[in-house]
């Protein structure tokens, strides 16, 4: 007890310093940017853009353009040889390695000293001070925390550390946090999910976990296999001091059925972030919500692109102080990392101006817009939700791309979906699909108005385990790695489709 107390009032001190951010947000923000300006102009990417002139925020929009991955990348390349004051003052040592999605060549997200100290891990610190702050009874440093990260090692090279972003972390936690993480950390970095899965589940078994944290659809798999070993379905049967699970990277919602089946007797907070290898951006700050508090503190300063402007050649951003409340918009981001205005390819909306909060919908280039539909991930995600709930149906994982206009037939959607509890009735579970999608997307309920642009949806079963392997085949297990929701064009829906039988 007497650990845990002291870590509560540590805790309390921390919420207290995010009160003044939410108070002054727009103030919090433009120091920040002076300081990143001030950073900025000791780089070879600072001296390019001309940053030591830059003043204010019109300034660097007209200094520095946009940017994506692929238009950063040759600076990112120079500073994984070594060199010095590229993006972002000194030698950055690490670099988390990403990709996103199951398509397209790895990033090497440049992963500073400032980034690791004052936005990872600060965010890991405050999650814990807000879920305090929500629940004062908790008593989270009394047990172990179960972290589910990556697979992937660390390379070197010349003194430059590549690898998956919880690698990365792992090896550079604070010792707090060490005496309190679960698995070892021989187990934590290994490579083979397979084998690393039946590690941790045989290694936590009797261990007194208090937390759990990680991507719902991969964390998943270890509880399962916890539970299999244990012989029981109630997962508080095994960790009866259960009493959060710390969840992001992929929307909650296709998968909190599942959860709540295997804690039957209830007792567990489930507390989203939204973090990545680029940063730390939110955190859930009240039990219960389906949005997150934006931290604004954590060496990142914030442009929002609308995304009416995505694909344009020049778009334009809007500040903080200007964004509205159910607008869909694209995150750009200036950070600690060296990211300079970085296009991080998410697609948020604010549910709150006061304070900042937001939800994540989707991706960029994750969605449907074959014929002015315009659906998004968030769509795509209630919509199954809704339809698994009216039949009694769990989804693993689901996917969908366009059905293309042939001729006179008008086109539509093709989804693969994997069950791990099949609907009671599936063509129930296709109508209702489509009926949601009618009622919360008005673009949608256009097209599908007689037919007309968009027939009813195609809906294929697959066996479980199907994207399980599908990822494995591409070496996309574990950590970050998602599967897509949903793509524009056909080519990932195909490849899945080649791979198996279908119904």
């Amino acid at each position: 007890m007497p650990l845990n107390s002291v870590f509560s009032w540590i805790m309390k001190k921390r919420v207290h310093q995010i009160a003044l951010f939410r108070q002054y947000p727009n103030e919090v923000q433009g120091e920040l940017f002076e300081a990143l300006m001030e950073a900025g102009s000791k780089t070879a990417f600072g001296y390019e853009h001309g940053m030591h002139q830059v003043k204010r925020l019109e300034d660097f929009r007209k200094a520095v353009p946009i940017r994506n991955y692929t238009e950063l990348e040759p600076y990112i390349k120079r500073a994984r040889t070594g060199e010095h004051d590229v993006l972002w003052p000194g030698k950055v040592k690490w670099f988390a390695k990403s990709s996103g999605t199951t398509a397209g060549q790895s990033k090497f997200i440049p992963v500073t000293k400032e980034a690791l100290e004052d936005c990872h891990y600060k965010g890991g610190k405050d999650l814990l001070a807000l879920y305090y702050h929500c629940v004062p009874e908790a008593t989270l440093f009394n047990g172990k925390h179960l972290i589910v990260g990556g697979t992937a090692g660390i390379d070197s090279q010349r003194g430059v550390h590549t690898g998956d972003l919880s690698a990365i972390i792992i090896k550079n936690l604070p010792f707090w946090v060490e005496l309190k993480r679960t698995p070892n950390r021989e187990i934590a970095l290994m490579q083979d999910w397979d084998r690393k899965i039946e590690r941790m589940a045989r290694a936590t078994l009797e261990e007194d976990v208090v937390i759990i944290a990680g991507v719902p659809s991969w964390t998943l798999l270890l509880v399962e296999r916890v539970l299999e070993l244990a012989g029981t379905r109630d997962l508080k049967q095994v960790w009866p001091n259960l009493q959060l699970f710390m969840h992001g990277g992929v929307s909650f919602k296709p998968y909190r059925s599942q959860y709540d089946a295997l804690l039957p007797s209830g007792g567990v907070h489930y507390f989203e972030t939204y973090n990545a290898s680029e940063g730390f951006f939110g955190i859930q700050d009240r039990t219960g919500a389906d949005d997150m508090l934006l931290m604004l503190d954590y060496g990142i300063f914030y442009e929002f692109m609308p995304l009416s402007e995505y694909g344009k050649d020049d778009p334009e951003t809007v500040s903080l102080r200007e964004v509205e409340v159910g607008v869909q918009y694209a995150p750009i981001i200036t950070t600690n990392g060296g990211l300079w205005r970085y296009m991080i390819g998410d697609t948020v909306k604010f549910t709150s101006l006061d304070p900042f909060r937001i939800q994540v919908t989707g991706r960029t280039k994750h969605y449907i817009n074959a014929f002015g539909e315009e659906l998004i991930v968030e769509d795509a995600d209630e919509a199954i939700r809704y339809a698994a709930s009216q039949t009694g149906a769990s989804v693993a994982e689901y996917t969908a791309a366009p059905i293309y206009m042939q001729g006179a037939l008008a086109g539509g959607h093709e989804w693969v979906v994997e069950f791990t509890q099949p609907p009671t009735n599936f063509d129930a579970f296709v109508r209702l699909l489509d009926i949601r999608l009618k009622e919360i997307n008005t673009d949608y309920r256009a097209k599908r108005s007689h037919d007309m642009i968009v027939r009813a949806p195609v809906v294929h079963r697959v066996a479980q385990g199907t994207f399980y392997r599908w990822m494995d085949d591409r070496g996309k297990l574990g950590g970050q790695h998602k599967v897509p929701r949903l793509s524009n064009e056909r080519t990932l829906l195909e490849q899945l489709l080649d791979s198996v039988a279908v119904a």
